[in-house]
């Protein structure tokens, strides 16, 4: 039987924390200095070993419930206007990682808010990351868009 899962009053907070801490071993295993930040506007700052790019990184995480894994991920213009407030204070390029828990699948995206700006303009009140199955496609073929998702699956409870 397949029920419907009850989230804790907090999971909110610890789907962010979890997706900063998923991004930041995502790229600490492919060799960047990385570390979190408490910052107005980013979350991650991080050095790219190929390229030497230091990257000032906006996490961006949501857990979906079933039926709603396709669901637009929303990312309000304030965010945009912080992220390169704070890329600017530390002279990095400003990154958007979007982390989202579809249930069975935890997908984990990074590019440039240049590039995700291109892709999704923002509108007066937001920008965002959607989801359907077109635009999963779209982003695995995107040279600029790096990504990695897992498979997760619960075998006891």
């Amino acid at each position: 039987m397949d029920m419907e899962m009850l989230k804790s009053t907090r999971h909110s907070k610890i789907t962010g924390d979890f997706g900063e801490a998923l991004i930041l071993y995502w790229l600490s295993k492919h060799g960047f200095e990385c570390a979190r930040v408490d910052h107005t506007g980013i979350d991650l700052i991080a050095r790219n070993p190929n390229t030497q790019e230091v990257m000032g990184i906006s996490v961006k995480s949501r857990s979906r419930d079933s039926g709603k894994e396709c669901e637009y991920l929303s990312i309000p213009a304030g965010d945009f206007v912080k992220a390169k407030a704070a890329c600017d204070a530390f002279d990095c390029i400003p990154y958007f990682a979007i982390v989202i828990d579809t249930g069975k699948i935890i997908r984990c995206f990074l590019l440039t808010m240049e590039h995700l700006q291109f892709l999704f303009p923002t509108s007066v009140s937001a920008s965002g990351w959607k989801m359907s199955l077109k635009h999963l496609i779209a982003y695995a073929l995107d040279s600029k868009i790096m990504a990695f998702e897992m498979e997760t699956r619960t075998t006891n409870w």
